[in-house]
């Protein structure tokens, strides 16, 4: 999930940079509406983070009755681990098939194009703006396996998994931020590479985007890139469907975050 419609775009005459701006910064303020949370926002925030503590409150009860510790401490590192995977490979499709116009997907496609022209945009918006599609898909997801299921180890798995799906898009906001403006803590997990750095995500907004998908904590990014995984997932899509990623096209020019200067 990602911080704003493509309705917002403009395409800039590259002889007329200052007006392309002044268009596409017009209206948004720190007052705007989609800068806001609703109540429909807050409320999936919740149905999220209450899908989350069921997990984790299941592992740990279970794993006190059991007397295990240390295979549910594994398991939730896993978890962690498969989330940094699991978002970049779907930051990855997103990125480069479909459009508004795809089943379900859509509105998330065309927000994921807006935020590659406006990635600061993410840094304005209120907590449960940000947080509602992921606490809506964490609800579907993964509320019915924590209602079926008690086992100390699938809930610590599912509980890590979940969290860091959950809360992706803080960290992700996190990347675009200054350091000045980060809480020290934040800083540190990101220099120790616990969540996704600010060089490392920064290196994903150059056109044509094709690079550091992962944005839970980066750990797969070096592996997928130097390997050329999403190169070879595109090669065998075009082979069998005949459709190009966006990635394989002639970048147009977009307002990125080294030619628009963000709201004070």
């Amino acid at each position: 999930m990602c911080p704003m419609s493509t309705s917002s775009k403009v395409e800039p005459s590259s002889t007329q940079p200052i007006v392309a701006q002044a268009k596409i910064t017009e209206g948004l303020k720190h007052d705007d509406p989609a800068f806001k949370s609703t109540w429909v926002h807050r409320a999936w925030l919740v149905s999220g983070c209450t899908t989350v503590l069921i997990a984790l409150t299941k592992s740990m009860v279970a794993s006190i009755h059991s007397h295990i510790w240390a295979e549910p401490i594994i398991a939730g590192l896993v978890g962690y681990v498969v989330a940094d995977l699991m978002f970049g490979v779907y930051h990855w499709s997103v990125d480069n098939y479909g459009d508004v116009n795809t089943p379900i997907f859509g509105a998330q496609i065309d927000d994921f194009q807006g935020h590659h022209d406006m990635p600061w945009y993410i840094t304005r918006r209120e907590v449960a703006n940000n947080f509602h599609a992921l606490g809506q898909a964490a609800t579907f997801i993964f509320l019915p396996i924590n209602l079926f299921f008690n086992d100390a180890i699938l809930m610590a798995f599912i509980g890590c998994l979940s969290t860091c799906l959950l809360f992706s898009q803080q960290f992700h906001a996190w990347s675009h931020s200054t350091k000045s403006k980060l809480p020290p803590i934040v800083v540190t997990l990101q220099d120790l590479g616990v969540l996704v750095s600010r060089t490392q995500h920064a290196a994903h907004h150059h056109v044509p985007f094709n690079s550091n998908y992962c944005i839970v904590s980066g750990i797969w990014n070096k592996f997928l890139d130097e390997n050329k995984v999403f190169v070879a997932f595109e090669k065998a899509i075009f082979f069998w469907f005949g459709v190009k990623p966006r990635s394989w096209n002639e970048p147009s020019l977009k307002l990125t975050k080294e030619n628009i200067t963000p709201l004070s």
